[in-house]
């Protein structure tokens, strides 16, 4: 109860309101108040001795005289309601309202309503779920420690490095150990964690790593084009946390340093030979924690995420999210954009434009624009091949590029006969004429590096020994300067036999 009885004594000795505000931990507008209606009632000091201070309240503040019929909310239940999803405490006063308006009650003003739910959690000390929500959020991160898995050929000592997820609400972790962090680890490690918790949070809390997130921002960090494809496939979103704030994500902070103990010094005196056999052993410890009771409340971890969170979790995909790389690339002249030295077609109108490629284990995808303008089956074996749609060909290439077949051969002939022989060989060598594009160029370029007569010497040299020469035929010749030897043998210089080292017949005995 305000202390009116202080704040008219002190008013009565002069004090200013802010005064008797810091002095009693009372707002300057509280003390205004105050004053205004004793002068408005016309109370003045010295107060008569036999009123109390309920009557002192009743004559200044008749209105919450009142507050004795209304009807206390039951705290109890509020917080329960408060974990689930979607409740706020706005939302539980309007039902508080409703319910006392049917029975003729009288309810607290939502000011009232929210005091007196604070000052129950803050007997209770209950504060989990007016934190976190169940099955709202996800807190990951890489831990700072590091197991060991032992090379079995060489005896070395290769790191693993240890995912961590854990729930908030319930404290209940995942863990799992990776020999790399790079993405395809990252990706993996989540859905390994949705698989383990069965669920889907509708919030994933990750750093600012670059697996996670491209480009942090204060106010709208650019995610990494892969994570956010997994986000999308679950049905979650990603909201990391701020850069140096690591109380955004409390959680899995305190779990890492619990973890680090508990699972991954525990471990530190045995020997691992394959990342399956730490990871099976990690799970055995991972059980042990999860399982291991609270210090301060009935149940575990488990029981806590079992009884309170699991229900609350969205429900796991019918299909496995399949892990994608994405790359930004170039539109060669070809018409054909490399991924991983073999080439997929694309429409001859994005030549020389940037795309947005999608790598799967199966497929390749081109975006342009957010637009997909075309798709391939991946590749693999040997590099250099080609997968050419026919539709993504020019009916005229020179409409769109200089380059072309007759253009290659008129610049290999300039050079001479052989450099054209050896281009009209490699041009012929390929189903589609484009595809031989690249070779053309590389060779005729050499010229710049080795000279024209060099170039002509090691196409002749290279027709000598096949009909069908490729770049690195020519190439090879040229660095190991075998077309020289060529030139050397074609020059035959005169004996000059005056030289002094030069012995003649006379020497031997014979006769001229």
């Amino acid at each position: 109860m305000t202390n009116y009885r202080e704040i008219l004594r002190l008013a009565g000795i002069g004090l200013s309101r802010t005064s008797i505000g810091t002095a009693l931990g009372y707002s300057r507008n509280t003390v205004a108040e105050v004053l205004r209606r004793a002068q408005v009632k016309g109370i003045e000091l010295p107060l008569p001795s036999d009123m109390s201070d309920r009557e002192l309240q009743d004559l200044l503040f008749p209105e919450k005289a009142k507050d004795q019929n209304h009807k206390m909310p039951d705290c109890e239940k509020m917080h329960k309601e408060l974990g689930k999803s979607g409740v706020t405490l706005t939302l539980l006063w309007e039902e508080y309202c409703n319910e006392c308006r049917q029975n003729g009650e009288i309810p607290y003003a939502f000011t009232q309503f929210r005091f007196h739910y604070h000052r129950y959690v803050q007997t209770t000390k209950a504060t989990m779920h007016l934190t976190h929500k169940p099955g709202e959020q996800l807190e990951v991160d890489w831990a700072g420690q590091t197991a060991s898995v032992v090379d079995r050929d060489t005896g070395e000592k290769l790191p693993a490095y240890i995912f961590v997820a854990t729930l908030p609400c319930s404290a209940c972790s995942y863990v799992e150990a990776f020999l790399s962090q790079n993405q395809e680890s990252w990706i993996s490690a989540h859905i390994h964690a949705f698989e383990f918790f069965g669920g889907i949070p509708r919030i994933l809390t990750p750093d600012n790593l670059k697996t996670g997130v491209e480009k942090s921002n204060w106010y709208s960090p650019t995610i990494n084009k892969s994570y956010h494809e997994l986000a999308e496939h679950y049905g979650c979103a990603v909201i990391p946390a701020r850069v140096r704030k690591p109380k955004d994500k409390p959680s899995v902070e305190g779990a890492v340093g619990v973890i680090s103990t508990w699972i991954i010094a525990a471990l530190r005196n045995r020997t691992f030979f394959t990342l399956s056999d730490l990871n099976e052993a990690i799970s055995e410890k991972l059980r042990a924690f999860n399982e291991k009771p609270f210090q301060k409340k009935p149940g575990s971890r488990m029981s806590a995420f079992l009884n309170e969170e699991k229900e609350f979790l969205q429900p796991l995909p019918k299909n496995r999210y399949e892990l994608a790389i994405w790359k930004k690339l170039m539109c060669g002249f070809n018409y054909h954009i490399s991924v991983e030295k073999n080439f997929y077609s694309v429409p001859y109108e994005y030549i020389k434009h940037e795309m947005d490629v999608r790598v799967t284990g199966t497929t390749i995808e081109v975006f342009y624009s957010n637009h997909r303008i075309c798709s391939h089956p991946r590749l693999y074996g040997k590099s250099g091949q080609y997968h050419t749609i026919p539709e993504h060909m020019p009916e005229k290439h020179k409409s769109y590029t200089e380059w072309n077949a007759e253009r290659f051969i008129s610049w290999a002939k300039s050079i001479g006969e052989y450099t054209k022989s050896a281009i009209t060989a490699i041009l012929s060598s390929h189903k589609i004429e484009q595809q031989g594009y690249r070779a053309c160029i590389g060779v005729l370029k050499l010229a710049d590096k080795y000279g024209v007569k060099r170039l002509e010497a090691a196409c002749e040299k290279a027709l000598s020994y096949t009909p069908n020469p490729s770049y690195k035929n020519i190439d090879s010749i040229l660095k190991s300067g075998s077309d020289k030897l060529k030139s050397l043998n074609k020059e035959t210089k005169p004996v000059d036999e005056s030289h002094s080292f030069i012995r003649g017949a006379e020497y031997y005995g014979r006769k001229k």
